[in-house]
């Protein structure tokens, strides 16, 4: 008997991906999601759609609304996504016994999403992550005077709010502002991974990194080889949590080889379009069975709307312009296929919801994706924090 799964978000190409899979694997696939207009709802991977309260809009009425789709639709497995996972995780100790969650509980999550606790953590674990500080400790303004260093949000997500400055700056932070931290800047190379762990074993790990951005968001990004610094310290960090789920990281690499972690993303990332559909579906299905996960042939995957929007942008620029043009024509699209072409046919209309915003209020393509779902603290509401230069410590790879 087929099982019936539950995506706690439609309005990704990650969503999209998850919900192919589990449809492939032989799964009945609703989505849950606040927009009434998204990526996943035109899908032929998608058997219904239903609208969903924000979370940040009512998190109590978002909490009742999953349990209700839960039961209506008889789901046997709730799989969070994206940013909203952080809210979804809360319905872990209160679901029926027959449903699962392809999650921590939120406990776990909130411990890795904070940017200083997530710090204190890895360095338990005798893995390097850059100094990090709270913003109010004096610890950050003598770290500000010696190095140079990166400002972001405790909570922050796709980068936003994100500053970088030079040491000897007076560490000013606005206290209207979200509560920050400061973290010496480190120099290399900027890596992204996403991996799928289930009870502390890695299932599989990939690697990768953006190669066109929009703002502070990969819209293209490359899949790269194994990086031992790097696959060993998600290793252990597994291993040493327990952790069960997506989970995925940033890091930089030095010149010298050595990997430090600057934060990391307890959810599923653009990573997961590296994978095989089948073995990904049945790792989420059947994770105890610890069968290792593939890799698809394809090395580059690409939203390729936004990455001809890059290239136009840089149109009088003719080298930008025609390497962001190179890299339109290698890469496949993570939205596109011929089975089911209608999430790219309609990726306009069905965006409208996060163009809209970026379009007319000025916000980035990530904040207008993520505001409504991401957690900003218990009680907390996103806060524009759109001023300051996005560093290499700012950027996302995951939308």
């Amino acid at each position: 008997m087929s099982k019936t799964a539950l995506l706690t978000l439609g309005r990704l190409p990650k969503a999209l991906e998850l919900a192919r899979a589990l449809k492939g694997a032989g799964c009945r696939v609703v989505v849950a999601e606040p927009f009434g207009w998204h990526v996943c709802k035109p899908s032929t991977a998608v058997d219904r759609s239903v609208q969903v309260t924000a979370p940040n809009t009512n998190t109590q009425q978002y909490l009742d609304d999953l349990m209700r789709v839960i039961s209506e639709e008889r789901v046997d497995i709730v799989v969070p996504v994206s940013e909203e996972a952080l809210h979804a995780a809360r319905l872990k100790p209160f679901l029926p016994a027959h449903v699962s969650i392809f999650s921590p509980g939120q406990a776990q999550l909130l411990r890795f999403h904070d940017k200083l606790e997530f710090a204190h953590i890895a360095s338990s674990y005798d893995l390097d992550v850059p100094e990090t500080f709270f913003a109010g400790d004096p610890a950050a303004v003598a770290l500000s005077q010696v190095y140079d260093h990166i400002i972001k949000p405790v909570h922050s997500c796709s980068g936003i709010g994100v500053e970088h400055r030079i040491k000897g700056t007076t560490l000013n932070i606005s206290p209207a502002g979200p509560d920050c931290v400061v973290q010496a800047f480190v120099p290399g190379r900027h890596v992204s991974s996403f991996s799928v762990a289930h009870e502390g074993r890695e299932i599989v790990t990939v690697l990768y990194e953006g190669t066109v951005f929009c703002g502070t968001v990969a819209v293209c990004f490359t899949r790269i080889d194994k990086l031992k610094p790097v696959n060993d310290w998600i290793t252990r960090f597994i291993d040493r949590s327990g952790y069960s789920g997506f989970i995925s990281f940033d890091f930089i690499v030095s010149d010298e080889g050595r990997a430090w972690a600057i934060e990391c993303n307890p959810r599923a990332t653009s990573g997961v379009h590296f994978l095989n559909n089948a073995d990904l579906a049945r790792a989420i299905l059947q994770p105890s069975i610890g069968l290792p996960i593939r890799f698809k042939k394809t090395q580059s995957f690409q939203q390729s709307y936004t990455t001809l929007t890059e290239a136009y942008r840089h149109i009088l620029r003719p080298r930008e312009f025609l390497a962001r043009m190179k890299h339109l024509f290698s890469a496949r699209d993570a939205v596109w296929s011929t089975r089911d072409p209608m999430p790219f046919l309609l990726m306009t209309p069905m965006s409208w919801n996060i163009l809209k915003p970026a379009m007319f209020s000025g916000i980035s393509l990530g904040e207008a994706a993520t505001r409504d779902i991401a957690w900003f603290g218990a009680g907390s509401k996103p806060r524009g924090a759109e001023t300051g230069k996005v560093s290499q410590h700012g950027v996302s790879h995951d939308k």
